[in-house]
């Protein structure tokens, strides 16, 4: 514990007479460490001076020929250099503690999203800041837009079939739909399907699998080729759709590279149409009265950076050539959103 006489020691020393010291041993000379200093001789003589007055103890003897510590100089220049050392090491101490950010990242997303640069962000965020908590929710894509709204999310990725204005919008990325069936159904294997060979077979569809809302190139589709004669399954949840067309209740769309490994095992079967399916936008929505916290920050501009630096041909799933053709012949990595 510091005594009253060393705490007024302590906050009272000119730290730059420490500074002048030090350079004084360094050059081994009153005048070099002027020099040095870009200060006059007299100067930095009484800085010494002043220095061996505050300690009440000669640092350095010193005379006609002569230059040389004495033992309390030796032992005062050690501790300045671990006291520059220490200093030298702020930037980096305090640049080490800035990383160290925490807190709650809440992500509301559509059903079964997928994407790299979604799975991506949260592998390189762990990576960079361990600290950082995660909340992910899947809803409807109109429950995602009201979290966002109502500040309850981080941000949202859905479909939009109405824009908000309370809220910004960005493509992350597209996806195609096609139509599939189940094991149970008669066009299961078939290879000499056309769309009219569709037109009588019960529908599975999602919610928004409607002219008014956010599935609606899949619903032009349907309409197109006289396809909405009997729906037999809803669901807002891709999972449950894809549950429902597997046992056979009905054909039914889904995202192309979704389901790629179920057409491999068997469990599906691609439909036509093979050209030019329906495609569809899946968006990051954004509150910008939410003010966020510095977690949340970093995840938000990552997002962005990576939707303007990566051009939307490359965060389309599958690629648009491979899209035209059946699943079957296709490899393909990508991201899905719905409902």
């Amino acid at each position: 514990m510091q005594t009253g006489k060393e705490d007024k020691f302590v906050s009272q020393l000119d730290w730059n007479l420490l500074r002048t010291f030090v350079v004084i041993v360094e050059e081994a000379s009153i005048t070099r460490a002027a020099t040095r200093l870009l200060r006059g001789q007299p100067s930095v003589s009484l800085a010494l001076q002043r220095l061996e007055t505050e300690l009440e103890c000669r640092l350095i003897e010193r005379g006609r020929g002569a230059f040389h510590l004495t033992a309390a100089g030796r032992q005062l220049y050690t501790e300045c250099m671990d006291i520059y050392g220490g200093i030298a090491r702020l930037k980096d101490i305090t640049t080490a503690a800035a990383k160290e950010i925490s807190g709650q990242v809440s992500i509301h997303l559509a059903s079964h999203v997928i994407t790299p640069l979604l799975d991506d962000l949260l592998t390189d965020t762990k990576r960079d800041y361990p600290k950082i908590t995660f909340s992910i929710k899947t809803a409807t894509s109109a429950d995602v837009a009201k979290a966002v709204v109502d500040k309850t999310a981080s941000f949202g990725i859905c479909l939009v079939n109405r824009r908000l204005p309370d809220l910004t919008y960005q493509v992350l990325y597209r996806e195609f739909f096609g139509f599939y069936c189940g094991p149970q159904h008669p066009l299961f294997g078939r290879r000499d399907l056309v769309m009219a060979d569709l037109r009588d077979c019960d529908i599975v569809s999602f919610d928004t699998d409607d002219l008014n809302d956010a599935l609606r190139p899949v619903a032009l589709l349907r309409k197109q080729y006289d396809m909405a004669q009997r729906i037999v399954g809803r669901s807002s949840q891709l999972e449950e759709v894809r549950r429902m067309i597997q046992c056979g209740l009905g054909i039914g769309s889904l995202p192309l590279h979704v389901v790629e490994r179920d057409v491999r095992d068997g469990l599906l079967w691609r439909l036509p149409p093979f050209y030019d399916p329906p495609e569809v936008d899946i968006y990051l929505l954004i509150n910008p009265k939410k003010r966020l916290n510095r977690a949340e920050q970093i995840l938000v501009d990552r997002l962005q950076s990576q939707i303007s630096a990566i051009p939307l041909d490359q965060r389309t799933y599958p690629p648009a050539g491979q899209a035209h053709r059946p699943i079957s012949d296709m490899s393909t990595k990508g991201g899905s959103g719905l409902t």
